[in-house]
């Protein structure tokens, strides 16, 4: 005799609320930089297109789902105990207060018709400063490949379980003392040098006051300079931070390996470096990230020349 499944358990949100934005908001494109991978335990695409996310938040740890529905408002649902944070803070991650209307790329035929098929991409602001820039120290100097196996690994290992019905595997970041309390070895199977282990730590040892840098604004030269303070931090780590963490609309990550290229091919049709990069932004100070995204969701790739990085092991150096 076959045995009827077991009923599924529906677990009811804590907070929910529909985000219905006057102008339209393109789920995923805006979300998708706090992705690490997709492996990241703390960011999920399910195949209806909901995306969930886990969230260390000030009253706890919290799990985020939303859906998009065909009239584009974004129902949003969170469990925890910090579910009310990430409901109140809905409209801030998916671009309140991102004013493209300033941005004039006519001149440019690429980014004018990014813009047009994309007309809901914003940046996002997710206030979660010290893990933003946890998961970009990571990122220092190894491929991606490397930074998103590291990433998956400690919060697998080192996180907690995701409150409410979260898809299988979830996890949420551990906190500041979290992440300080790794030990050595577990940096070391995550096959993170000493260099990067050491400046996540003294990064969880100010991260109050990484927090406090929200007070200022949507990033700028104040938010920038603060976030360097921290040792191990420089400019591309800390434009990594606030781009995701506060929203930053001018912050092109400088000293990354794959942008410059990436920036040039789109606009010129031919690589650039770090300076080079930056003249070709310099128009539209003010909004250089947005023309990153737009650049990054163009479809234009860099040709496939020379040798690649190679990806270092360090759990065997």
């Amino acid at each position: 005799m076959s045995l009827a499944p077991p009923p599924v358990r529906t677990v009811a949100p804590a907070a929910a609320t529909v985000y219905a934005p006057a102008e339209p908001v393109e789920l995923l494109g805006t979300v998708a930089p706090l992705g690490r991978g997709r492996a990241d335990p703390t960011f999920r695409l399910t195949p209806s297109g909901s995306v969930w996310r886990t969230i260390r938040t000030p009253e706890g740890s919290a799990t985020l789902r939303l859906a998009q529905a065909p009239d584009g408002a974004i129902h949003a649902a969170g469990w925890g105990a910090g579910a009310e944070w990430v409901v109140d803070g809905v409209p801030e991650l998916l671009g309140a207060g991102d004013d493209w209307t300033g941005l004039d790329v006519r001149d440019v035929p690429l980014l004018q018709e990014t813009r047009r098929r994309h007309p809901g991409l914003r940046l996002t602001r997710c206030r979660q400063v010290f893990e933003m820039m946890a998961a970009a120290i990571l990122e220092q100097k190894v491929t991606s490949v490397e930074a998103r196996r590291s990433w998956a690994r400690l919060v697998t290992q080192h996180g907690t379980p995701a409150p409410g019905p979260a898809p299988a595997g979830m996890r949420v970041a551990p906190d500041a003392l979290g992440w300080s309390r790794i030990p050595s070895w577990d940096w070391h199977r995550a096959g993170v040098d000493p260099k990067r282990s050491r400046a996540v730590v003294e990064a969880a040892r100010v991260a109050p006051g990484l927090e406090r840098t929200l007070q200022i604004g949507r990033g700028g030269a104040e938010v920038a300079r603060r976030l360097r303070t921290v040792p191990g931090v420089g400019i591309w780590t800390a434009a990594e931070t606030s781009q995701r963490a506060h929203g930053d609309a001018d912050a092109p990550s400088v000293g990354d390996y794959h942008l410059p290229a990436l920036v040039g091919q789109a606009l010129t049709g031919a690589a650039v470096d770090d300076d080079g990069m930056l003249e070709l932004l310099e128009p539209w100070r003010g909004h250089r990230q947005r023309v990153m995204r737009l650049i990054t969701c163009s479809g234009v790739r860099t040709p496939r020349r020379g040798p690649r990085i190679t990806i270092q092991d360090h759990r065997f150096h």
